[in-house]
């Protein structure tokens, strides 16, 4: 072999070499994803994550696996993504919870702005504040009067201790200066059967749980969270309007994924998800949850976790909530 011969294949195998990374970079995805979230099955992290893992499968010409992991209002799954391989092939449903869950909890087994790699919200909604159909209570000006007037409180159920339709709850009866007595359940559809069953006085939760029923007569919504009135239910007033002015408090559901996926990745997903939630399709299903379309960069998605984390951290501290 001459050496010009020989040079020619050390050049070559290096040139394959150095390239190698680049071509299997290029190749994602090139086998299923799993997308995670923590919560049960037909929650509204599940049915929006359904929605979202079978048009983003789609476009990225794989199959999206959803593996839901309910447990701790979500940290569980949380604490599986923050510590997932970061290869781009495990994602996860991120919901507002998880900003909730980092003013609440004392420690969590991840830091919950560094330990991910976010990559676009989804869905932002309000809560919707419901109470059964014939409760005497007929709107929110009378719910606070009715608070401050008897010694005995009012009950409001919400998903468990900790989450974001707790602390919305404990931010409203703050700013409306009341007592309620909260009631917090492990699952949000036992706590609706109870306010059907006129066991609790009120339901604070989402509107994916609560619609259905107010569509069909049997909760009445009393207000809702938002800053203007919920395009669902555009004859019930904010709780902002109807009694308690500057409340407002919108929740989300994002993507996200272990922190160190390639910036490559990110920027990928981010580009694919939001032309996902672009199309009419996917619109018109989440809206019949309840819920808008509101794509983000991977900036505007950690920057409201950071914002969220602060808001959430204030109403702990100033209603005295014990921290778990």
């Amino acid at each position: 072999m001459t050496a010009r011969i020989s040079r020619r294949l050390l050049l070559a195998g290096m040139s394959a070499l150095a390239t190698t990374p680049a071509r299997a970079q290029a190749a994602w995805p090139d086998r299923p994803l799993t997308l995670v979230h923590g919560f049960g099955a037909g929650g509204n992290a599940d049915v929006v994550g359904r929605i979202v893992a079978d048009r983003l499968g789609n476009r990225l010409g794989q199959q999206i696996v959803v593996d839901p992991k309910p447990g701790a209002g979500g940290t569980t799954a949380a604490g599986l993504i923050a510590r997932a391989a970061p290869d781009g092939y495990t994602i996860a449903i991120i919901p507002g919870g998880h900003a909730v869950a980092a003013a609440i909890y004392k420690k969590l087994p991840y830091n919950p702005v560094e330990d991910f790699s976010w990559i676009s919200m989804l869905t932002d909604f309000p809560f919707v504040l419901a109470t059964y159909a014939d409760h005497p209570i007929k709107d929110i000006a009378g719910l606070i009067k009715t608070a401050q007037s008897q010694e005995a409180r009012l009950t409001c159920s919400t998903p468990g201790n900790g989450t974001g339709q707790h602390l919305s709850a404990e931010l409203f009866a703050a700013m409306a200066k009341i007592k309620l007595q909260h009631v917090p359940y492990r699952a949000a559809s036992q706590a609706t059967t109870d306010l059907i069953g006129k066991r609790i006085d009120f339901q604070m939760d989402t509107p994916t749980a609560l619609l259905e029923l107010i569509r069909d007569g049997k909760l009445r919504a009393l207000g809702t969270t938002g800053t203007s009135r919920f395009f669902a239910l555009p004859n019930v007033p904010t709780i902002a309007e109807a009694g308690v002015p500057g409340y407002t408090v919108t929740s989300w559901l994002g993507l996200a994924a272990p922190p160190g996926v390639p910036a490559n990745i990110v920027k990928r997903l981010n580009t694919e998800v939001t032309a996902v939630l672009a199309e009419p399709a996917t619109i018109e299903k989440l809206k019949v949850l309840g819920s808008e379309t509101k794509p983000a960069s991977p900036d505007g998605f950690k920057a409201r976790v950071v914002s969220d984390i602060a808001k959430w951290t204030k109403v702990v501290g100033d209603s005295n909530i014990e921290r778990i």
